[in-house]
């Protein structure tokens, strides 16, 4: 996957939040304050002030791009994006308010696209990410999946070899199994036997339907017994989140949710504890720390994230049950460098590694202009 674009930097945390209404209360509060209040709120940077204008996002085709400080423009609507691993929340598409938004990224999202962000373990996503999450690598160049970000010759290549036709999305499953870090970066060894193939094959479909949670089809489910279920509705707003190993129980506050498997309470990720750092962005806006616009959040607990939460145990169970399998996972003799040289795929040409160009129309600019194209 030759193209590889940097993490988007958001420049300041209130532009994202766990819901959408959250959002609109930061947006009606900033744009209501004028003066030195506005600036305030606003948190301005090197890159970002209330005094600059920017570009519209590509696909965001309402979105103002005069000076934010003279014409905030309508409230955009919130778009889904993950926030943080296994975290998917909502951000404010409006190219004013991000320090780094990689136009590049927004112009080739739709529904067909898929992004693999390098870390310890590959994490897949349908939604956007954002922050300091790693590397990104988009699945497709162009909208509508119409080419492949995967080098030139790759998949005829592999169908020969492997007697069949391979997909892009095939790669990407692969990759989540056999892919690891290693000292130049992270390593994809490709099989040189097609039973080994296949067998990566189908434990990368089955790791890519958990880590997609439903964004292509109905998200799996543990089995009928292990499924977690709210146990008691959370009344009253949690300051902690706890578990109960014995009885499988996850607490917050009063309300309960069980059967937490003990492995989704200790799914990691970069040695944070997933649920930990999930509920730590759901009341960070009541913390003692929290300011200005990232103070703002909803006042009673959202029985919408209880639900969230029981997918989310949902999700980490399932993908804790198959981390030995993919650990255990050996790819067997890989595909000899010779190989790809001579088939053309080794090394990529220097275009694949750049966005490709995919601009349909014009994209306003700055203060409503369009560029010169």
């Amino acid at each position: 996957m030759p193209w590889a674009v940097g993490g988007l930097r958001l420049g300041r945390d209130w532009v994202a939040a766990p819901d959408p209404g959250t959002l609109r209360a930061r947006w009606t509060a900033l744009t209501g304050a004028a003066g030195a209040e506005r600036e305030r709120l606003f948190r301005p940077s090197r890159r970002r002030t209330p005094s600059a204008g920017a570009a519209a996002l590509p696909g965001q085709r309402s979105a103002a791009t005069a000076r934010f400080g003279d014409v905030p423009g309508p409230f955009p609507d919130p778009v889904r994006v993950l926030r943080d691993p296994f975290d998917e929340q909502w951000l404010l598409p409006d190219q004013r308010l991000i320090d780094t938004a990689r136009p590049e990224l927004w112009r080739v999202r739709d529904a067909h696209q898929l992004y693999l962000v390098e870390g310890a373990d590959p994490l897949v996503t349908a939604h956007l990410p954002v922050g300091r999450l790693g590397r990104i690598r988009p699945l497709h160049r162009r909208p509508g999946g119409a080419e492949p970000n995967l080098a030139p010759g790759l998949l005829p290549l592999l169908g020969e070899r492997y007697g069949g036709r391979v997909r892009a999305e095939d790669v990407l499953c692969w990759i989540l199994t056999a892919g690891r870090p290693g000292p130049r970066g992270y390593e994809v060894p490709l099989a040189a036997d097609p039973e080994r193939w296949r067998a990566g094959l189908e434990l990368g479909r089955r790791l890519l339907a958990v880590q997609l949670r439903g964004a292509r089809a109905e998200p799996p489910r543990l089995p009928g017994g292990r499924r977690p279920y709210v146990r008691s509705a959370v009344t009253a707003w949690p300051r902690t989140l706890d578990y109960d190993a014995g009885s499988e129980t996850l607490s917050l506050g009063g309300g309960t949710v069980s059967p937490v498997p003990q492995g989704a309470w200790e799914y990691e990720v970069r040695g944070t504890r997933v649920l930990e750092a999930w509920f730590a962005a759901r009341v960070a806006h009541r913390g003692p720390d929290a300011d200005g616009l990232e103070a703002l959040g909803p006042d009673p607990w959202p029985q919408g994230w209880t639900s969230e939460l029981t997918a989310l145990v949902t999700t980490l169970a399932l993908l804790a049950d198959l981390a030995p399998e993919r650990a255990a996972f050996e790819p067997g003799p890989p595909l000899p460098a010779a190989a790809l040289r001579a088939a053309g795929v080794l090394p990529p040409p220097r275009w694949a590694r750049r966005p490709a160009s995919v601009l349909d129309h014009q994209e306003e600019g700055p203060g409503g202009q369009f560029a010169l194209l």
